[in-house]
């Protein structure tokens, strides 16, 4: 995106009450009046970078696989520890500022709609381009409140206190179809490719609408969509997996939607998120976690490490995987960016040594590699990589999965070619699927996405569609498996055994709507079980 000065013009959607009789009788202070703003192709640029602006850091970006089973919360008195064990109840910090954050962009969106034609002299083209964007990026919104909370206030104009405290909720199916048609009319007014970096494009508004009726399980418009996308031509898959994640494939053509960050200017602190505590001590918040890490089968024969045929070496478990764990994942052993060996062995003495009593040292004996790039080792807080919310191999993913899910004619060699298309780069790899039996191709599919997409925020939903929460989710946090250097052959694998991660069908497939919420607005309902 181009360097135009971001103006944040006051989207509110919190409602604030107070006892002062006065407060709703006021001027707003919060917003321009459109005597003001509103008068020139710049203001509408302006109000919608101001969008763009609210799409969350790496905070919410980096949290999410850990509320899954992949991913391990490791700072246990903070709101995400109890989400990650599902001991939360609806007054937790994150369950409340999730709503608010999508409703953020949600109303600044609606906002923005209302009052881009205010500006009387504007390029036809432009205008009808900003509106679609911000179509899609409200769309982008409700997806993930659907999936979070499910029914929800469709909310599509800018609320007064008092509407804002009688908005009921709306059915899911219908928030679908509004999501479906947004989407749909956005990507007829959107360019292929967009001038400034940054900004939603044709390809986004479809893989969008991929992603979202592949939730909905309507499987036709979920590939139908992604065929789309695959035949527009402008996106494909980057030769190299470990540079998505790093400064030499930040403009790669398959990140198709990406926060977008610059050090200096706008950074931010996954490095720090992430890092390994001999690097940095006391920073460190997420760790993978044995379902991961276990997910990613041998190279040379594609099989999972449990298979007795795939070749895996107890004695050596990281040898010969599939090398997008390698570049997911510190393991013992690995080149950390100050040029040191990691060593998370117990008692070896270095500052990752998952004995030692610090929070932030890694309990499970590995650390993220995503995202940590060398380049920002001497200021992990001035990070400039982008945080992806949509990369085209989500999108063959999609097209593979819907493909799957209708069965009969529909799978066929393209969903083949969708999968190994993604195996097939140069730093993976990998066998390639030859499989067209739907139930092996429904588990291979589901493979791909928790390897493919680790840390980038889709496991919780696809848990949460899959209805797989009670069977991958509870009992303890699992680690490393290592062989005791005084007893060889004798292995043990690190576990959490006082940390305990619940979950209730009845309850968990949902979040509850936020305690806040619930009673700023007696039009609201709770979900089951809270």
């Amino acid at each position: 995106m181009k360097s135009y000065k971001i103006l944040y013009i006051g989207f509110i959607t919190v409602i604030f009450i107070s006892c002062n009789n006065d407060l709703l009788n006021t001027i707003p202070k919060d917003r321009l009046s459109s005597a003001l703003f509103w008068q020139t192709e710049e203001d509408a640029i302006y109000a919608s970078n101001g969008i763009y602006s609210i799409l969350g850091n790496q905070w919410r970006y980096a949290s999410m696989d850990a509320y899954a089973d992949i991913a391990h919360y490791i700072l246990q008195w903070r709101a995400e520890s109890e989400v990650e064990k599902h001991t939360f109840d609806a007054s937790n910090n994150v369950i409340a500022s999730e709503w608010s954050y999508y409703y953020t962009i949600v109303q600044a969106s609606n906002s923005f709609l209302e009052n881009i034609d205010l500006i009387a002299e504007m390029n036809d083209e432009l205008r009808v381009r900003l509106k679609a964007e911000a179509k899609t990026l409200r769309a982008f919104a409700y997806i993930n409140l659907i999936m979070l909370y499910g029914d929800v206030p469709l909310v599509t104009n800018t609320l007064s206190v008092e509407e804002a405290k009688s908005v009921p909720r709306t059915s899911k199916d219908i928030i679908w179809d509004f999501i479906s048609e947004e989407l749909t009319s956005s990507a007829a007014d959107l360019p292929a490719i967009q001038e400034d970096k940054g900004r939603v494009t044709k390809g986004v508004a479809l893989g969008l609408k991929a992603r979202a009726m592949l939730y909905a399980e309507r499987y036709a418009e979920a590939q139908s969509a992604a065929k789309a996308v695959m035949d527009l031509g402008v996106h494909q898959i980057n030769n190299s997996y470990a540079a998505l994640f790093d400064y030499a494939g930040k403009n790669s053509s398959e990140i198709m939607f990406a926060r977008q960050y610059a050090k200096d200017l706008n950074p931010h602190s996954i490095f720090a998120f992430f890092t390994p505590n001999s690097l940095y001590t006391q920073q460190c918040q997420v760790v993978p976690t044995k379902p991961l890490v276990d997910a990613y089968t041998m190279k040379p024969t594609g099989l999972p490490i449990d298979n007795p045929a795939s070749g895996f070496d107890q004695a050596n478990p990281y040898n010969n995987r599939d090398p997008r764990l390698y570049h997911t994942i510190y393991t013992s052993g690995d080149i950390l960016p100050n040029g040191r060996v990691l060593n998370t062995l117990p008692s070896n003495g270095s500052g990752d040594d998952i004995t030692i009593s610090a929070e932030n040292v890694t309990p499970t004996g590995w650390y993220f590699k995503k995202y940590v790039s060398d380049a920002d080792y001497a200021n992990p807080w001035n990070c400039g990589l982008n945080l992806i919310y949509l990369r085209y191999a989500e999108v063959l993913l999609t097209y593979a999965e819907a493909s799957i899910e209708l069965g009969g004619a529909a799978i066929n060699q393209s969903v083949l070619d969708a999968l190994n298309e993604i195996r097939s780069r140069d730093d993976v790899g990998m066998p390639d699927i030859t499989t067209l039996n739907q139930d092996e191709l429904r588990e291979i599919v589901r493979k791909e996405r928790m390897v493919e997409l680790a840390m980038e925020g889709l496991r919780l939903f696809d848990i949460r569609r899959w209805k797989t929460g009670e069977m991958v989710i509870p009992g303890t946090i699992k680690g490393m498996t290592y062989e005791q250097p005084n007893n060889p052959g004798t292995f043990v694998t690190v576990e959490l055994t006082g940390y305990v991660k619940e979950f209730r069908p009845d309850k968990h497939y949902l979040w509850p709507i936020p305690f806040r919420e619930l009673d700023l607005n007696d039009n609201l309902t709770q979900n089951p079980g809270f």
